[in-house]
């Protein structure tokens, strides 16, 4: 029985591979299990059009993951906070709070998507990368300034 390989099984195939397997094995637990689908021209055809789908999805994504990243490059987030005595910064501005800024500027970005981020302790400007897709990674700037009384 021929089987067009819909997921990976071990020793049996990866996949999109077409793989010759014994009747029994075939229709008792490849094809039930969701791993394989009986070859054909037209489950051929299909699984080639549902991949094509999915890479146009795929660049599309990218796609509009650049057009945000150009935007994304010249934000600069201001944020204040409390100086203690020493003059350091009291406290810290956390991912959480970083996140809500950009959403409130309309970018629906997540903070599990940031770069080996830690919260901002310090004042003055920094950096904080955004990786939007696979290999689209955005700089966005944060500027903390000391809160007047």
């Amino acid at each position: 029985m021929k089987i067009l390989m819909i997921k990976d099984l071990k020793k049996v195939g990866k996949k999109g591979e077409v793989v010759n397997v014994s009747d029994g094995y075939g229709a008792n637990y490849i094809i039930p299990q969701g791993y394989g689908k009986l070859f054909n021209e037209e489950a051929l055809r299909n699984y080639k059009k549902e991949q094509q789908d999915e890479a146009d999805r795929q660049e599309k994504l990218k796609q509009e993951a650049l057009v945000i990243k150009e935007k994304l490059d010249k934000v600069t987030l201001e944020f204040e906070a409390s100086c203690g005595r020493n003059g350091y910064m009291i406290g810290q501005i956390s991912l959480k709070q970083i996140e809500n800024e950009l959403n409130k500027l309309g970018y629906n970005v997540d903070k599990k998507k940031f770069v080996k981020a830690e919260p901002v302790t310090y004042f003055g400007t920094g950096e904080m990368k955004i990786e939007l897709y696979k290999g689209v990674v955005s700089t966005i700037h944060i500027h903390v300034k000391e809160k007047t009384r």
